[in-house]
């Protein structure tokens, strides 16, 4: 990389200054300097480039055609600096915040809407958590967010998002095949990691609906709803699932449901700390949040 030999920016400056007013004079106020120094300066940087930047006549400065040349190429670079320093002054100082949430949620609740975001807050910089484990909401793992449970906890603000209603789910080629025979059917288990309040699952349904013939210990498990669903849409077995959350699968008839009944689930929330419900980037991601479409209209918890 090649080095830059340039004479003294201030030398430069003085020069410019001089050249624009024609005055020594003039160039000093502009400059808070006396005119002395400016004389001084000018003549400094035509020893230093070896030609004569100004014809010197009688309460006058006339630019010579060099010194018109040198003029003309430093008036457009320091307005360019100018302009550029100006505009990186006046750009919106850019805020970061962490959403986390389970990855179905995040996958098919709220990448679809992440434009609206960025189109109505553009310097906000959202980072999405995905993660069935509970973290902190202290600011630095995460500041807010989207939870499946009571609405109760402790400091924090939550407001309801929906409802979630549990069905069980297959393809319709399972159906077609096992028919009504509940024993037919294989189990899809979710069984998420490190969550404090478990899902509903095979063994709690059976009980709570009282149907005979399922092995509730058999099956596939994941730890994860997207690789599940995958799996159910696959004919591989049959799933507990949120309606909310596979309403494009059941209307597209990718998935259906072969039996009842359907059971009420906890509700999903958007939770934050109470300490920063007037935080301005919080509002922001907050109001976004409740206004993704989908969700239902619910009283606050």
């Amino acid at each position: 990389m090649s080095s830059r030999r340039l004479p003294s920016l201030s030398a430069l400056r003085a020069f410019e200054a001089a050249a624009r007013h024609e005055s020594a004079k003039q160039a000093a106020l502009e400059l808070s300097v006396t005119a002395t120094a400016i004389s001084h300066q000018i003549r400094g940087l035509e020893e230093a480039l070896g030609i004569a930047l100004f014809v010197r006549r009688p309460r006058q400065l006339e630019l010579t055609p060099q010194g018109r040349e040198l003029q003309q190429v430093l008036e457009s670079s320091f307005d360019n600096i100018s302009n550029t320093i100006e505009r990186l002054s006046t750009m919106p100082e850019r805020r970061g915040i962490t959403l986390t949430t389970t990855p179905v949620v995040a996958v098919r609740w709220l990448l679809p809407w992440v434009c609206i975001l960025r189109e109505s807050h553009p310097d906000i910089d959202l980072r999405i958590h995905a993660s069935h484990e509970p973290v902190a909401l202290d600011g630095v793992t995460a500041d807010l967010a989207i939870r499946h449970g009571d609405g109760r906890w402790p400091g924090l603000v939550a407001e309801k998002l929906f409802d979630t209603t549990l069905i069980p789910a297959c393809s319709p080629q399972l159906v077609q095949h096992a028919g009504e025979d509940l024993s037919k059917y294989p189990l899809i288990h979710f069984r998420p990691q490190g969550v404090i309040i478990s899902p509903m699952d095979w063994p709690g349904y059976q009980k709570t609906a009282q149907i005979p013939g399922l092995n509730v210990g058999a099956g596939l498990a994941f730890s994860d709803e997207s690789h599940a669903i995958s799996a159910a849409v696959g004919g591989q077995g049959v799933m507990l699932m949120s309606r909310q959350l596979i309403e494009d699968e059941l209307a597209e008839g990718r998935l259906v449901q072969p039996f009842g009944p359907e059971l009420e689930d906890r509700a999903f929330f958007l939770a934050y700390p109470e300490s920063r419900r007037n935080d301005p980037t919080m509002l922001a991601l907050r109001d976004w949040v409740m206004a993704v479409p989908g969700r239902l209209s619910t009283s606050s918890a």
